[in-house]
């Protein structure tokens, strides 16, 4: 029996790190990538350069992979309806993939199933946002593309019809929902495989700076064990409903009024779950491969009280290397991941994670270590 090979569709970090997960268990990787520079193909023997949006190029790349899979939700529709017409094996399939690439299907499947969710609906034009802006008690509210956002972009928050234009101009229908009184983001992250086990990791708290997650306490501190196993009940449901294979990321808003609202899903591993590389017994990307290759799930469990990730983004500093001394020596526990890209402001190049039984030493630790290696911190 030969050992099987896994077809990853996206050259980013989330390939690079699933990648790595694969190696202990002889799992050959051959990778679908934009450029010999993205983070995977630095470390992925088996890398076809080519653009995802070709069908001939999707079809030329699954040859000789036992299953197809993916660091992002980008290809396109048709071209995945092909493959599986095809008699390849794609997980996540199309049919639930299609909930992450376009927010309009998949507020109205989360409706279907009864998930909770932001008061929203499709708007047709700035004078249409401000109707439904009346609907939900006035401005401000939020306008997204329904398709090609992600970190902050296609997401606009509007206080005005005259603030509503901008959304309009991508070409793509816009969801219009309301603003959130919300306390804090959480995520559930769960993974499931094709004969229908599934394992879920304990909710964290997600902290957002202008759009793009910064830091993730694993557990949430302070959220009830009703509201905590009431998120990952949730998540364990909409995998199970909309037939997901793999990581399931479930972001949600904890309300001000003790709630839980769904705000987006990713159906690959997700930023919410690098915490798990060091904090669990089984991290999201060992379990997203064991779940695409339908093999038995890990244990979700965390190793340690606290597990606290923080991303590294890029500054003024781009010498990172050097921050490694500083580092390490101050602290010997400390986890460093980093992704090989060139460093560049606000772009994400790695994460830290530390872990431990104080959650304040935890945080402090882990922020020191990304400030530092970022070069906002210097001492």
């Amino acid at each position: 029996m030969t050992f099987p090979v896994v077809g990853m569709v996206g050259g980013g970090q989330l390939a690079r790190m699933t990648h790595e997960a694969g190696i202990p268990l002889g799992i050959r990787f051959k990778l679908l990538s934009d450029t010999p520079q993205d983070s995977a193909a630095q470390v992925v023997s088996d890398v076809v350069i080519g653009d995802y949006r070709d069908l001939d190029t999707l079809r030329d790349f699954a040859r000789g992979c036992d299953v197809i899979t993916f660091d992002h939700e980008h290809v396109p529709a048709e071209h995945l309806r092909a493959l599986e017409a095809d008699g390849v094996v794609v997980r996540p399939g199309l049919d639930a993939l299609v909930h992450a690439q376009d927010k309009g299907v998949m507020r109205a499947r989360l409706d279907a199933i009864g998930a909770p969710s932001p008061r929203h609906r499709i708007v047709a034009d700035p004078a249409d946002a401000a109707a439904f802006a009346a609907e939900v008690g006035g401005f401000p509210v939020i306008l997204k593309t329904v398709r090609g956002g992600y970190d902050g972009k296609g997401v606009w928050f509007v206080r005005s019809e005259a603030d509503a234009h901008e959304p309009f101009k991508a070409g793509v229908p816009v969801l219009a929902e309301e603003k959130v009184d919300y306390v804090r983001e959480l995520a559930a992250n769960i993974v499931r495989s094709p004969h229908g086990q599934a394992v879920a990791y304990p909710v964290v708290e997600s902290q957002q700076v202008d759009g793009v997650c910064d830091t993730v306490i694993a557990p949430a501190p302070g959220l009830s064990d009703e509201l905590a196993g009431e998120a990952q009940e949730l998540a364990l449901r909409i995998g199970k409903e909309l037939g997901v294979v793999g990581h399931l990321a479930v972001e949600l808003f904890e309300t001000s009024d003790g709630r839980i609202l769904v705000n987006e899903l990713a159906m690959r591993p997700h930023n919410s779950g690098h915490w798990t590389q060091d904090g669990a017994i089984t991290s999201q990307f060992a379990n997203h491969v064991r779940a695409v290759l339908d093999l038995p799930l890990g244990d979700p469990r965390p190793r340690a009280k606290w597990t606290v990730m923080c991303n590294v983004l890029g500054g003024d500093y781009p010498d990172m290397y050097t921050a490694y001394l500083h580092c390490m020596a101050r602290d010997p526990q400390l986890k460093i991941h980093m992704y090989g890209k060139d460093v560049k402001p606000g772009r994400k190049v790695g994460h830290v994670n530390t872990y431990g039984d104080d959650l304040d030493d935890v945080l402090e630790r882990a922020r020191h270590a990304a400030g530092y290696l970022r070069g906002t911190i210097v001492e």
